[in-house]
């Protein structure tokens, strides 16, 4: 866990979530998300934000969101802005030069990206990195925006065989 007091900043894990427990719909969908958030929604967060760790699915929807031009096409609907860390055991060819890409252990990966968050807090997005980040105690905190939709299917909030985590 962070030491917030030497200017570290938290490991955050931030997250929509259906009423159904789900953080995406079938097809990894996202887009059901901005049927209830304006793209300016949570200054506070963004700007708590210095660096954020995704894994390689998260990647591929941001980036055909920002190809589409979805909230501005930016994270934070260009309310922020600070490198982007994309944990995946299959960097794209030729590589994004908008993120950065990590083929190692997630306490590795956790840390470089820390590093990089300036002494502000690492934003932890994408299901299987949250996991893993969970799994080893990384994480210091969870923000969770429960929207008033059900999806039916899609990807929970958090796998299953995932035990009691005290944070």
């Amino acid at each position: 866990m962070s030491d917030t007091r030497t200017g570290n900043g938290k490991v955050v894990v931030n997250r929509s979530m259906s009423l159904d427990g789900f953080i995406a719909g079938p097809g990894h969908a996202m887009n059901w998300i901005f049927d209830f958030m304006a793209p300016d929604a949570f200054p506070e967060i963004a700007a708590a934000t210095g660096a954020m760790l995704i894994g390689r699915r998260t990647y591929e929807v941001a980036k055909s969101q920002r190809d589409a031009n979805e909230l501005g096409g930016k994270e934070y609907g260009g309310g922020w802005s600070g490198p982007v860390f994309v944990l995946t055991h299959r960097p794209p060819e030729p590589p994004d030069p908008a993120d950065m890409f990590l083929t190692g252990d997630i306490g590795e990966a956790v840390a470089k990206a820390r590093s990089a968050a300036g002494g502000k807090n690492l934003e932890i997005l994408g299901a299987d990195v949250a996991g893993q980040c969970l799994r080893r105690g990384l994480v210091d905190e969870i923000l969770v925006y429960v929207l008033p939709v059900l999806l039916g299917d899609g990807i929970r909030f958090s796998s299953p065989g995932l035990a009691r985590i005290d944070l």
